[in-house]
């Protein structure tokens, strides 16, 4: 298997009340974000290729505008990387802002054998930039971080590959943030602890639960 199914909700998510660690606004959240990729690029689990963000106008809600910029020639920590996030603002709406942005990008996960695959949004993050406070969130959509796939069957070799990988990524961070997340809320694809996903308990037969009818 090569290529991994996403389910449309959380497998598992963390997430970071930032107001004491940084200030809010765009500049300090894409600040952040750098810092956040650094760990997540040394394990190989998001290599950022752009950042995605919906534009609003205060008082009136959403413009229906969502602009991608590519990180090629602005990486994440290059200060001037604000000011071209700014100058993708819709002509028709002056005065519109964003509250949060995306890193979208591709990730290493590990099958069968020990071989690498690399599948585009392995894992998920983004970060507010609202005036309010700054926040981080990671999430993940794939069945490589438990015991079983989304079929339920066990798959000990491809989950000892890769959620040992999260876990250590997830303490990273801990570090970084000087706190732990708070785990997610549950899903119908699963549930989150501190240090990675929840295993669900086994049936009679040591299956899991069947969850391919709402993939």
């Amino acid at each position: 298997m090569s290529r991994l199914m996403r389910s449309p909700k959380e497998r598992g998510s963390w997430y970071w009340d930032l107001d004491d660690f940084a200030e809010p606004g765009l500049e300090s959240a894409l600040s952040v974000a750098a810092r956040m990729c650094d760990v997540l690029e040394r394990a190989e689990l998001l290599f950022p290729s752009e950042l995605r963000y919906n534009w609003y106008v205060l008082g009136a809600g959403t413009t229906g505008v969502t602009s991608v910029l590519e990180l090629a020639k602005t990486p994440l920590g290059d200060p001037g990387l604000p000011e071209r996030v700014r100058g993708t603002r819709p002509t028709a709406h002056p005065s519109a802002d964003i509250a949060d942005f995306e890193v979208l990008g591709g990730g290493t996960w590990i099958g069968e054998g020990g071989h690498s695959h690399t599948e585009y949004r392995l894992v998920d993050l983004s970060l507010s930039t609202a005036p309010t406070g700054l926040s981080a969130e990671l999430s993940v959509h794939h069945d490589i971080w438990g015991l079983y796939d989304f079929a339920g069957r066990p798959h000990p070799e491809i989950h000892q590959n890769n959620a040992p990988r999260l876990a250590a990524v997830l303490r990273d961070l801990t570090e970084l943030f000087g706190m732990p997340p708070e785990p997610g809320e549950r899903t119908y694809f699963g549930a989150s602890a501190v240090d990675g996903v929840v295993n669900p308990e086994p049936d009679q037969n040591g299956l899991g639960p069947d969850l391919t009818s709402r993939l």
